[in-house]
């Protein structure tokens, strides 16, 4: 079960805002939603006042029974939000069926994500999953090892694999592969095979510049035919000095997806030239 669908099982139930028309400049996009029960909400149409008085008048719904309503909001000084726009909400409060339809409608678009594959599971690997958790991203973990596969504490999709280079196949396009095994000849097969395929967005390996240097070597006396520019190494390669696996893994989360982003963008430009 997903968090959301723990959170829409609350017995006092829950209202859905959702961000239904938008002019001029505002906090989220139009179809932008959250839910809210008495104490807590889940998602965000994007903080501040306006957030505040959504959640307060959803929360009214409840305690009166209503079922529906509407909020117009325009955001300037008065409402202490200065985007300068105006928002059109509309408040629901979720029954049996609209509940199935909000679970169902969340599986589909956690199908659509884009997937970031692990190649290791050991600190930054373990690190850079959690961080990954709270993201718009299927994520899945491969290792070799059971017993560090074992210590992962998050929720995603953990592989124990005999040959992880063969994990790449699987991936569609637009995915990234991030490579921070716990050996070097696995770390460039890994990478060899990922750089074969067209399409992934991103192909990081965890290392510096020796290592990539290490790396084009290997591919030369291997005969091994790819393109090592799109290849990242070092990853996160601003970060330099804190070696904790948290901090990195922040950073490398942090690139990729500005790398998934940027793949989706041309992804997107492409498809309306055609």
């Amino acid at each position: 079960m997903s968090g959301l669908a723990r959170f829409l099982d609350d017995p006092g139930g829950v209202v859905h805002v959702k961000v239904a028309r938008l002019e001029g400049s505002g906090p989220r996009e139009a179809g932008t939603g959250m839910f809210v029960s008495r104490k807590a909400q889940h998602g965000t149409i994007g903080g501040g006042q306006l957030e505040y008085m959504a959640i307060d008048h959803a929360r009214r719904m409840l305690a009166d029974g209503q079922d529906k309503t509407e909020m117009q909001v325009t955001l300037g000084p008065e409402s202490g939000q200065c985007c300068g726009g105006r928002v059109w909400l509309e408040l629901a409060r979720l029954d049996r069926t609209s509940r199935v339809r909000v679970i169902e409608a969340e599986a589909r678009d956690r199908e659509a994500d884009p997937q970031v594959m692990i190649f290791g599971a050991g600190h930054v690997g373990r690190a850079l999953a959690r961080v990954l958790a709270d993201l718009p991203v299927q994520t899945v973990l491969v290792d070799t090892r059971a017993d560090e596969l074992s210590r992962v504490d998050t929720a995603c999709d953990k592989r124990l694999v005999a040959l992880p280079e063969a994990e790449i196949d699987g991936l569609r396009p637009g995915a990234a592969a991030v490579i921070v095994t716990h050996d070097h000849a696995l770390d460039f097969l890994i990478a060899a095979e990922a750089l074969k395929r067209p399409g992934l967005a991103y192909v990081g390996m965890i290392g510096s510049k020796t290592k990539r240097a290490s790396f084009s070597g290997w591919v030369r006396r291997n005969g091994v035919r790819v393109d090592g520019q799109r290849l990242t190494c070092p990853m996160a390669a601003e970060q330099k000095g804190d070696k904790r696996p948290e901090v990195i893994a922040v950073q490398i989360a942090a690139e990729v997806m500005s790398r998934l982003g940027q793949y989706q963008s041309i992804r997107e430009s492409m498809e309306r030239q055609e």
